[in-house]
């Protein structure tokens, strides 16, 4: 059972962030971290090359989710999270403050404003299939278009054969030593 489910509203209670309010976008258990809209903003900037333009990304990092603490519905104020049993017998999440039962909604991203033309955003670029994942595979690197392409290009130095041909004998005869 996760204190913290995508979808909750969350308020920053350390960081550089501290007092900032957003919507949890993704949970990552494994590492215990949450990513939240338009919080720890990332800047990445991406070189240009022959397919595409420079950019200069910017993107949600993900936070420690003991640096989050979610916001009772009924009061506005950050409140702990506890357990209780319904009739059924399923566990369900309440805030301690109010005792409301929490409900969590599906994350919607937040809407970005509008970008001046160098500063282009990711998912205004990426195709709607690449969405998940970290930043470069937004943008195709480590991807089937890269290998595709190596394919186009022919064979690079990797895959040529770089054999030793077998040593051809010497028409004397004499074997390969000093002075001979």
């Amino acid at each position: 059972m996760r204190k913290i489910r995508t979808g909750d509203s969350v308020v920053v209670i350390s960081g550089k962030d501290k007092g900032k309010t957003g919507t949890v976008l993704k949970v990552l258990p494994e590492v215990q971290r949450v990513v939240v809209a338009d919080i720890n903003i990332r800047t990445r900037h991406v070189p240009k090359n022959p397919s595409r333009p420079g950019q200069i990304l910017k993107y949600e990092a993900s936070i420690h989710w003991s640096n989050v603490m979610l916001i009772d519905p009924k009061s506005k104020k950050r409140t702990r999270v506890g357990f209780r049993f319904d009739e059924k017998g399923r566990a369900q999440r309440i805030a301690r403050k109010g005792g409301e039962v929490l409900t969590s909604v599906k994350a919607q991203p937040a809407k970005k404003k509008a970008a001046p033309a160098p500063q282009t955003t990711a998912s205004s670029k990426a195709p709607a299939d690449a969405k998940k994942g970290p930043f470069w595979k937004k943008l195709g690197f480590g991807s089937a278009e890269m290998a595709a392409r190596a394919e186009v290009e022919g064979a690079t130095h990797m895959q040529e054969d770089h054999s030793v041909p077998d040593q051809l004998e010497r028409q004397t005869g004499r074997s390969h030593s000093r002075g001979s």
